[in-house]
This record gives C-alpha cells, structure tokens and sequence, in this order.
C-alpha cells in the first residue's frame, strides 16, 4: 500500500504498512518496551521503508509533554559603585544560558527563563509555579541548597548546574573545580614560587565557590605556602564584591600577597582595578588568576590567566540530560563532570602574549 494523500507519509501510513494499530506504532516509536519483539521490527520496517519521520510536538502531546524545560538562575541586584553594570548579571550564568537555549532547540523544546527570587523574593515559591509550565528544571548554583533539593525532585525531572556531585536526588552537572584549582595552586607555587597567597571567594552559599576555595587552601598548603584568611578576602561572586573585598584589605595595612586567585573573572577583573588605583602592578608586585575564562579576559592588560570553563557546554549537556531525565531516558551517571583548562597569560607573570592571545594551555580533563 502506498502512502494516502500526496504530502509526507502519517503515522496511519506507518500502521497500515506493518499491519497493526495506530497504538502500537506510538508505543513502538515512545520506546515502550512492552512489544514483542516482531511487532517492533515490522513497525521499523515501515517507518524505514516509507521514510516517516515522527512529528515531535505530535509526540510530546501524545506523551502529555509540554515540550517545554525551565531553567532558574540566581539574580544579583546592581549597586550604585563604578562598576556596577558588570553586577546586575553574572557574565558566566549568560554564556550558560546562550548554550542551553541552542540545546533546548536543537532536541526541539522551548527554554524557560526565571530569576529565582521573582517579584515574591522565595526561590521556592518561584519554582514551585514554574513546575506546573515545564517538563523538567534546571537549577544554577545557588538556588537552592542542595538539602532543598530533594522534595522538588520528586515532584518534576531536575537537573543541578555545578554543586557538589553529592546529591543523590537529582543529577548533576558540574566541572571539576577542586582539580582545577589544585592546578592553579600548583602553577603559583611550584611554577612561580609563591608562598604568601590569597582567594576570592563568590557567595558562602555556593558549592563551586566553596570546593574552589578548599582544593586551593589545601593544595596551597601542601606545596609549602600559605593562604591568607578566607573571610578578609570574601566576596559575591561579583566584580564590584572583590573591588571592595581588596580595598579593604589595602586600607587594612594587611601584607600584600604574591598571588590572588579568584573564584570567577569577574572578581578578579574587580581585584586588578583596585590595585591598578593603588600604584600596584599585575604582575609584577601581585598576580592575578581567574576562573571562567570569559571573552573579555584575553584583552585585558595583562591579559588574565584563567581557568576555561565550557560555559555553554554546560548549558547544553544540562538540557541534554534533563530532556533524557522527561524522555525516560536516564544518565548513566548523576555526577557528569566536564573538563576545564588553565589558560596562563600574562597576569600571573608567565611571558606575555601578542593581542591578548593565549600562551600556553593546561589541560585539566577528566
């Protein structure tokens, strides 16, 4: 029997081709495994041979699908200083969306975009009436606590982006932050010869910021140097936080450090304006790493060493995974790790590099 009509082959088609119901081929074409094996094969047969190709969204509404994932990322209010439009949005978290939207599209969903807070100021209350609009959620570091997590879970496929890989209650995807930041240690003090460093850290609420600032405090210690105390340099995650985490430590008469790594480039853009508007030079008084590797480091001057992060990567895997999780199709792993690369240039004090083009490459994949 030939294909009805004259446009593109239906699913009636497929079902008349292989002798069996319009049921049978949904459930063949859903992934139901509950068919005998015959069954299925005549039902690919006939998707084979008249070259059907199934309608998504007809699908996703066979499945009760909106076609639809949620992704909630933490928003942080803008203050009045000089560089208060690098704090109204953390440059990182947009380079993650850009890779979730092009994800999203490419597995044919739509993104759903929300600040945590919303109007109301409760990320709980947020996502619960985001639940009700979405297949599944994404949720960026620091949303929730990872202990909050749980009761979500159970409620709606979730995806964690970054945290501790510790979670059994959803899957998480992450970067390997405490091997990352080994490596920065490492570079500071055995390349370089460091001994007196200092970190900024982003929110304490934060398990990338947290693990960063361990694996650095420790791997630090271990190579023979020493960190100066955490609390004297914390910061928000943003460039104005690390402006006046360093100020302050300036006006203090606090020893100056040989090297200031930052928990994200954003800080350590603000860490190196400060010291600029102090007569300190980068690198040769103080040197300065970042993590992120954001575009805009490479033309800073000295450009900025930098742990790569794949940003966008990371936005598409998380929507990869979550549209699996809705799909029925689950990881093999709840703990997917990508890998990351120390990018050194010239403000950590290796040699310099032409038009802010990056001079050597560490790779630090798992």
């Amino acid at each position: 029997m030939e294909p009805s009509g004259a446009g593109a082959p239906t699913i009636y088609d497929v079902a008349d081709r292989a002798g069996v119901s319009i049921a049978t081929v949904s459930r063949v074409l859903n992934g139901h495994t509950n068919l005998r094996a015959a069954t299925r094969q005549r039902v690919m047969d006939a998707v084979g041979e008249l070259k059907f190709v199934p309608n998504g969204a007809a699908r996703g509404l066979s499945q009760g699908l909106k076609k639809v994932v949620g992704i909630v990322f933490d928003g942080v209010p803008a203050t009045d200083d000089l560089l208060s439009v690098e704090e109204e949005t953390l440059l990182f978290s947009d380079s993650i969306v850009r890779g979730a939207e092009a994800g999203a599209s490419q597995l044919g969903y739509s993104l759903l975009l929300n600040s945590a807070g919303g109007s109301s100021g409760d990320p709980e209350r947020t996502i619960n009436g985001l639940t009700g609009k979405v297949d599944g959620l994404i949720l960026l570091d620091r949303v929730l606590p990872e202990r909050r997590v749980a009761p979500l879970a159970k409620r709606i496929p979730m995806v964690l982006l970054a945290g501790s890989g510790r979670t059994r209650s959803a899957v998480t995807v992450r970067v390997d932050n405490a091997a990352a930041m080994a490596d920065v240690a490492a570079h500071l003090v055995s390349g370089h010869g460091f001994r007196r460093l200092a970190f900024v850290s982003g929110l304490a609420a934060s398990p990338d910021s947290t693990t960063r600032a361990q694996s650095f405090v420790a791997s630090v210690t271990e190579l023979g140097g020493t960190v100066q105390p955490l609390e004297a340099w914390a910061a928000d995650w943003t460039s104005g936080g690390a402006a006046r985490a360093t100020r302050q430590w300036l006006e203090s008469g606090g020893e100056l450090p040989e090297g200031i790594a930052c928990a994200n480039d954003q800080m350590a853009i603000g860490v190196m304006h400060v010291l600029a508007g102090a007569g300190v030079k980068v690198p040769e008084e103080v040197a300065v790493v970042g993590f992120d590797d954001i575009p805009v480091v490479r033309h800073l001057s000295p450009a900025l060493t930098s742990v790569r992060q794949p940003s966008r990567q990371l936005g598409a895997t998380a929507v990869e995974v979550l549209v699996g999780l809705v799909e029925g199709r689950p990881p093999a792993s709840r703990d997917i790790v990508l890998p990351t690369q120390l990018q050194i240039r010239g403000s950590c004090g290796c040699r310099a590099e032409h038009h802010g083009l990056l001079s050597e490459t560490w790779d630090l994949g798992v």
